[in-house]
């Protein structure tokens, strides 16, 4: 009606000139025929979060980091598809440290979660609770770990910090015979190995929720953290000990080592699979496009690398771990994210990128203008940090207090006591060269001294001895720091 009215009102045209009009109009309207309808989420609606974390999965162990043992070719798929940050850092490698950061997007010192087995307060707005007061619907299934009441307990509803949807336990790492609530206080079992079934709940309530308005779903397995000799033999099967290229920080490579070295791999091989499930699923819903799907872990392992195993420490194979975020609108192809992107960061830039707003509660920066061609935030670095070393961080073993930074290209690190170590990762990927108080690395230490200042004036972090924030916090642990819990 609009078009006929307009020309309605123009002069009358000549015979010439309408035959060119028409020829445009008519061409215009093919045009628009060719043009595909815009996605839902570039129409205004909120994109989904399907957010997978494994524990203890470190960056180094996946095809696509270079690994010449693990298989994991979903993984390696998905990162030719998806951003990813090459420099993704657990800023306190610890499983509920970590797990306090993701849910509130504050560093340890602030949610007080800076031990296992303690309770995360309900001070800041959490993660469910922000997507939610957006409409989001909200879903969390497996390992928990900040409830710190019993890592068999039941987990009341007030205590789930916002999750609606739930099939939670608080810590188990018996994969075969693994444990679980939903909504209310009966204990049930997940089926065989639990990341499998588990995955097999998330792709049920993504076929439910798929269409029906935006939601956010957390899965959060167990695997690959030891035991490591426990994943489904099919995948056992894939690895030879014998075969294994171990890294060359790795002084022990003894059969031994290598057995659970075999094992971590194994457990990645299967996840990698149920990933693949996941993804599939994506798919045959048809809102592949409208989510945001990512996939991570909470801190890595060592593996053996300088001698030791699990985490805690500030070497790379600890602190650094996997982050993919595939999501079509945001590039369809492989794009490496050079910042260093910590650990409390992870809240605030998924509420970045589905335009949720961001509480003020929270530390972490928004790295999702960034992700679109924005400036970087952070300086160039990302904090590390231990606040009280515990369990197989003993003191007698070497554990300590430290903070440090980890720029795209080093790490520095002081413990209480002074500087402690220095690397060139560039020069020295497997670490082991420290340069700490060497005389022809001392400007750049003073620099990165410098900057870890920086970092800890603006985490308001007074690098204070264990003892201190333990007392203040009311926590009560063991000859270890260990805080005592029940199974």
């Amino acid at each position: 009606m609009k078009t006929v009215f307009a020309f309605s009102t123009l002069p009358r045209p000549s015979r010439g000139n309408l035959r060119r009009l028409c020829a445009v109009a008519v061409a215009a309207l093919a045009l628009l025929q060719l043009v595909p309808d815009a996605p839902a989420a570039d129409a205004g609606r909120k994109p989904n979060v399907v957010f997978v974390f494994a524990d203890q999965w470190r960056a180094q162990a996946t095809g696509f980091a270079g690994d010449p043992n693990v298989r994991t070719p979903t993984l390696d798929k998905l990162a030719t598809r998806s951003v990813r940050f090459g420099m993704a850092v657990s800023t306190c490698p610890v499983c509920s440290p970590y797990r306090g950061s993701l849910l509130t997007g504050q560093y340890p010192l602030t949610h007080g979660v800076f031990l296992n087995d303690v309770c995360l307060n309900n001070n800041a707005v959490s993660l469910a609770q922000a997507f939610r007061g957006a409409g989001y619907r909200t879903g969390y299934i497996g390992k928990w770990h900040v409830d710190g009441h019993g890592r068999s307990s039941y987990i009341p509803r007030e205590r789930r910090h916002g999750f609606e949807f739930w099939k939670v336990l608080e810590c188990t790492h018996n994969y075969n015979q693994s444990f679980y609530y939903a909504d209310g206080d009966a204990k049930l079992q997940w089926e065989g190995y639990d990341a499998a079934a588990q995955t097999r709940e998330a792709q049920r309530y993504i076929r439910e929720q798929a269409g029906q308005g935006p939601f956010l779903l957390v899965l959060s397995w167990g695997p690959p953290h030891d035991p490591y000799l426990t994943a489904p033999q099919r995948f056992a099967d894939m690895y030879q000990p014998d075969k294994l290229k171990l890294q060359p920080n790795v002084p022990d490579g003894t059969e031994a080592v290598r057995k659970k070295v075999a094992g971590y791999y194994a457990h990645c091989s299967a996840l990698d699979d149920c990933l693949g499930q996941l993804w599939a699923t994506l798919r045959e819903t048809g809102i592949e496009r409208d989510t945001i799907f990512v996939f991570t872990s909470d801190h890595g392992d060592m593996l053996g690398s300088h001698g030791r195993f699990n985490k805690q420490v500030p070497y790379d194979e600890a602190i650094r771990v996997p982050f993919l975020i595939h999501w079509p609108q945001l590039s369809e192809r492989e794009r490496v994210i050079a910042a260093p992107f910590a650990s409390p960061d992870i809240m605030p830039t998924l509420l970045g990128l589905c335009g949720v707003e961001i509480p003020k509660t929270v530390e972490g920066l928004d790295f999702s203008k960034h992700l679109r061609g924005g400036p970087a935030p952070g300086g160039g670095a990302a904090l590390i940090a231990c606040y009280a070393p515990f369990g197989q961080w003993t003191r007698k073993g070497g554990g300590r207090e430290y903070r440090g930074v980890r720029t795209e290209r080093y790490t520095y690190v002081r413990s209480l006591d002074g500087p402690w170590l220095l690397f060139d990762n560039q020069a020295d990927p497997y670490q082991m060269k420290n340069l700490c108080d060497d005389p022809q690395s001392a400007a750049l230490q003073k620099e990165l001294d410098a900057l870890l200042q920086r970092k800890l004036r603006e985490t308001h972090d007074d690098f204070q001895p264990a003892a201190k924030y333990i007392e203040k916090w009311h926590y009560v642990t063991d000859a270890n720091g260990t805080v005592r819990y029940a199974p």
